[in-house]
């Protein structure tokens, strides 16, 4: 699943009359790199979440095949936030079969991490017992959120820690995250925090390029690296 219902309120005027996903860096979008860079990893079932603006992600995107995947979507008439939109979605992610697990990305993040590694965690996550309910990627604290999410031990991801480190917005979730919920308008985070508490969530740390597109500065440099071949 790629989220991608956010207003993008940071990135005014630019996502005035274009929904954040779609603002380009090179030659393709923010969504699209994501798309491609999913498919080449072997993840070929994509949903896409959307609510503002969200006619012009389907127009662009059509069903994938250009990018050689299956495009589902989940339109929200109202933003859902995280959690929500994947309550949401749940339907089109699992189907009847409440024990497989998904892969969620954001929409917004630029990222070069190896997606065909989380098919292992996948079946992992599939096979486990007791189950792990989360799967995160975390990385290096970008200054401007210098202070992090979450601690990382022995592959364990832990609410503090001596060194902090920032949640990168890939996730892999099993079902039981989410059970008994409604998809009303909730965020991650506090289901995350929770399942911390009760030792079910596990993580690893990503050294290479990761980059939040949060604002116009980090969409431009990231937009001119790419340009410039710097980044993949």
């Amino acid at each position: 699943m790629i989220l991608a219902a956010g207003r993008g309120e940071r990135m005014r005027p630019l996502t005035d009359s274009i929904p954040k996903p779609l603002l380009k860096v090179g030659s393709h979008s923010l969504i699209e790199h994501q798309i491609s860079h999913l498919a080449r990893s072997g993840f070929t079932d994509i949903v896409i979440n959307h609510a503002y603006l969200g006619s012009m992600i389907e127009q662009a995107l059509g069903t994938g095949g250009q990018y050689g995947v299956k495009i589902r979507y989940s339109p929200e008439k109202t933003v859902l936030e995280t959690a929500g939109g994947i309550i949401s979605a749940m339907p089109m992610l699992c189907g009847s079969d409440h024990d497989v697990p998904f892969l969620v990305v954001n929409a917004d993040i630029y990222c070069e991490v190896d997606y065909a590694h989380m098919l292992s965690v996948l079946e992992m996550m599939h096979t486990s017992t007791p189950k792990q309910w989360a799967h995160l990627i975390l990385v290096d604290n970008p200054e401007h959120h210098l202070q992090g999410d979450f601690a990382l031990e022995n592959n364990a991801v832990m609410l503090t820690g001596d060194h902090m480190l920032t949640f990168s917005g890939i996730g892999v979730y099993h079902p039981c995250l989410f059970d008994n919920l409604q998809p009303v308008r909730m965020k991650l985070a506090p289901l995350l925090r929770q399942a911390i508490e009760g030792e079910r969530v596990t993580g690893e740390f990503f050294s290479g390029t990761w980059v939040d597109v949060g604002t116009p500065e980090r969409l431009h440099w990231l937009d001119e690296q790419i340009k410039n071949q710097a980044l993949e």
